[in-house]
């Protein structure tokens, strides 16, 4: 990706991440967000699809496939970032529960800043982590804006009415450029790397952390796609920042988390409107304050 499109890239990537959030914060109460982790069980099968079931694949696979050093590092490095801000606007797509797609991803990214510094080293040898690079961007992008819309929304109702249809309009264009650019960008890394094995341990991760999230997702449908998403949608934000501040000179692992965005995006967009088109068919949407959402996002 040429650093012109990859500027353009990052800055609606941002635009996207941060207007969904603070309209997710206008959209949702403190306490809907937080209800669905008073569910332990869930919560702990959440944790440990994202930090054990997916980490333990992802080295797995690259034993298997044999991959070159720089590329099992991406591998191992993207299966241990979780929390994507994207995963709230699959779950939406995937008509899922979306209260628990806000809280899950605000738990991941919390748990993914506190686990990076102790597990990756055990799993790459010799790397040493800045943590507060890892908290800044992240807490600034995601816990901010969606805190900013808690206390706007508590403040003044009406407001919230008059930012969400703006907020809504920002980020579906900020998220139909990021993708164009994404797919524009990347293509060229993704048949670059074909031949070595990585995409294959991509496309697999990607397949069994998306498997694992639903299978562990409990008794509520809604909740068993939104954990798909949550546990198949990795970090790639936290995956670069800790790329590029740990692995200075080693281009091939952040060509290889480039590619893996673009595979990512290839694979769980048509995933989540096919499991959306499922349940609306069979009228299984989410239970867990699925109703209330829909009256809230039609506002916009």
């Amino acid at each position: 990706m040429s650093e012109f499109i990859s500027t353009l890239a990052n800055l609606f990537t941002t635009a996207f991440v941060v207007t969904s959030m603070f309209s997710f914060g206008l959209r949702l109460t403190l306490s809907e967000i937080i209800e669905p982790l008073r569910d332990v069980r869930l919560l702990l099968t959440t944790l440990a699809a994202n930090f054990v079931i997916v980490p333990l694949t992802a080295l797995l696979l690259a034993n298997l496939l044999g991959l070159e050093e720089d590329l099992r590092v991406g591998l191992i490095l993207i299966s241990v970032v979780a929390g994507a801000p994207l995963v709230p606007k699959l779950a939406q797509i995937a008509k899922a529960n979306i209260p628990f797609a806000v809280a899950s991803t605000a738990l991941l990214v919390v748990a993914t800043v506190i686990y990076l510094p102790l597990v990756l080293p055990l799993l790459l040898p010799g790397v040493r982590l800045n943590t507060m690079n890892i908290i800044r961007p992240l807490g600034i992008q995601i816990i901010l804006p969606l805190v900013l819309g808690l206390i706007v929304d508590y403040i003044s109702r009406d407001e919230a009415d008059v930012l969400l249809p703006v907020l809504g309009q920002i980020a579906n264009v900020s998220l139909t450029l990021m993708l164009v650019l994404m797919l524009g960008g990347n293509v060229g890394n993704v048949i670059g790397l074909i031949g070595t094995g990585s995409i294959l341990a991509a496309i697999l991760l990607f397949a069994v952390a998306m498997i694992a999230g639903y299978l562990l997702g409990g008794a509520d449908a809604g909740t068993r796609r939104t954990l798909s998403m949550a546990t198949g949608q990795r970090n790639l934000a936290a995956a670069f920042v800790v790329a590029a501040g740990t692995f200075p000179g080693r281009p091939a692992i952040l060509v290889f988390l480039a590619a893996a965005g673009l595979i990512a995006m290839i694979m769980m967009m048509p995933i989540a409107g096919w499991l959306g088109k499922r349940a609306a068919n069979e009228g299984t949407l989410a239970s867990a304050g699925t109703e209330v959402m829909d009256a809230k996002i039609r506002r916009t």
